[in-house]
Parts: C-alpha cells; sequence; structure tokens
C-alpha cells in the first residue's frame, strides 16, 4: 500500500495538471460512470491528501475521494491529444485535459462525496505529518497513554495519518527505538524528534517520489558498499533487510509480525 508521501505527490502532480481547468471525467470500467458524468467537462478546484487519502474536488459537485488500498495504481500521461492513448476497460477513472491525462486501476475506494463525507473522513484520521497545520501534539496524547507498542501505534491511522510499514522502520530505527516499548514509555522529547524526522523524511519523500532514509553520512557512497537493490528503491537502514548486517552496528536486522505486518529492527541500535 502506498505510504502518505505518495499520495501527497498524486495531490501535487493532479493540481499541476489539471487546477483550474475544465476537464474530461470517464469511466471506461463502468463502475465510476454516474459520477464521472455528472463531472465531465466541470473545472477541477482543489487536490489535497490526508493520509493515504486523496481528495479531488469540484466545487458544488463535491470531491473525488481516492484511496488505492492494496492494488490501485495511477499512471499520468503528458502527450499531445493527438497521441493519448485510448484507456484499458480496466480504468475505473481517466481525468483529460489539453496535453495531460490520468488513469486510475483497481482503487479500493473512488467515490463522488460531499463536503460532509469528506469532513467524516478527516475526523477518522490521525494527525498528518505532511498537512501543516495538523497538531502532533494530538498524537502526543494518544501514545502517552497507550500500552501498546510504539511500532503498532505509528501505523495506526486514527493515531497518526500516512505513516506506513517503510517509515515506521525507518523512523524507529533512526531515533534508535525499540519498536516494541509501548507508547507511554515514550518521552516528550523523544516524540518530537520523531514527528519532526518524520515531517522531514515525508517532504522528502514527496520531492523525489520515493523513499530515502539513509543520512548523507552513511550513504553507499559515503560508506563504500553496494546500493540498495530492491524494487521499493532508495536507500534504507532495516527495511526489508532481514538477516543482513546493520550498515552502522553490522548486527543481524531481525524481522517478526506485528499487527499483520513485517516489522524491521536492529536488536544492536535500538536498544529497550
Amino acid at each position: 500500500m502506498p505510504e502518505g508521501h505518495t499520495i501527497h505527490r498524486l495531490a501535487q502532480d493532479h493540481r499541476a495538471r489539471f487546477l483550474a481547468r475544465p476537464v474530461r471525467v470517464s469511466s471506461p470500467q463502468g463502475k465510476f460512470s454516474d459520477s464521472a458524468a455528472l463531472l465531465d467537462g466541470q473545472v477541477m478546484t482543489g487536490a489535497e491528501a490526508h493520509g493515504k487519502h486523496l481528495f479531488l474536488g469540484f466545487g458544488a459537485l463535491g470531491w473525488v475521494h481516492v484511496h488505492l488500498g492494496l492494488f490501485g495504481k495511477v499512471d499520468f500521461g503528458d502527450v499531445p491529444d493527438t497521441h493519448r492513448p485510448p484507456p484499458t476497460d480496466t480504468v475505473r477513472m481517466r481525468i483529460a485535459a489539453p496535453g495531460a491525462h490520468v488513469d486510475l486501476r483497481g482503487p479500493t475506494t473512488c467515490a463522488l462525496i460531499t463536503d460532509g463525507e469528506k469532513g467524516a473522513v478527516h475526523d477518522r484520521l490521525g494527525p498528518d505529518p505532511l498537512r501543516p497545520d495538523d497538531d502532533p501534539d494530538r498524537v502526543w496524547t494518544r501514545i502517552s497513554r497507550s500500552r501498546t507498542t510504539i511500532a503498532a501505534l505509528l501505523m495506526d491511522q486514527k493515531v497518526i495519518a500516512g505513516v506506513g510499514n517503510v517509515y515506521r522502520a525507518e523512523v524507529l530505527f533512526r531515533q534508535g527505538i525499540d519498536p516494541y516499548r509501548e507508547g507511554r514509555a515514550i518521552t516528550r522529547a523523544e516524540w518530537d524528534t520523531i514527528w519532526a524526522d518524520l515531517v522531514a523524511l515525508m517532504r522528502e519523500g514527496v520531492r523525489n517520489n520515493r523513499i530515502d532514509t539513509v543520512r548523507p553520512e552513511h550513504t553507499p557512497e559515503a560508506m563504500g558498499r553496494p546500493p540498495r537493490v530492491d524494487d521499493h528503491g532508495g536507500e534504507v537502514y532495516v527495511y526489508r533487510r532481514a538477516a543482513l548486517g546493520c550498515h552502522l552496528c553490522g548486527t543481524e536486522i531481525r524481522t517478526a509480525s506485528l499487527a499483520a505486518r513485517n516489522l524491521f529492527w536492529c536488536p544492536g541500535c535500538q536498544q529497550r
């Protein structure tokens, strides 16, 4: 499932191509046909993200709410209209304007919703490190009272929105925090540093459209080590590095299942 930086990048990419422009909207697959017919020819008035949820605004008509889930894909095309490929019948929604189009396939959610329904989605999500006005104190209130592990809390979208498995593993490593510590055992100073680190890492993720978490002194070039080879791309400390040596201390990276997701950590660098 894409992490929050990907969804914020998608909002940014939609704004760059379609904001304040009338767009053509269609649903070749047919599951979004009625809403597409209402939106076709209308002006896109906004595009924003909260956690893993994307919202595309169309004024008084409301918002297209998209959640990619595990299988959703978004493909942009920036070609002249005469060279635009026809959409396949797996495309749930195509948005097009002169010189640009985007195809959405396989999302968990693609629905036209009202302002009130959009507000209800925001209300059930925790603060998002990539939304400038969101308050980390709200997250701290939940974490500081919880007996749940910090690793599980960081993945709970009702507590903090947008953090996925990669950022969870990497930020805890970068701060030297054992993933099995209870939330109430995290100090306020530690939480402030975690939030600030997430803000910086996820902003970088939006900028580069990939996740890189290693500090400059730990890059392959700086350490004289081979670069990471992985479908997910990006340089990381522990994520999907089970049984390999830690870049910093050499301890074997461990993995375990936690809340139905694979957790990765270094027992040497992340002491209880």
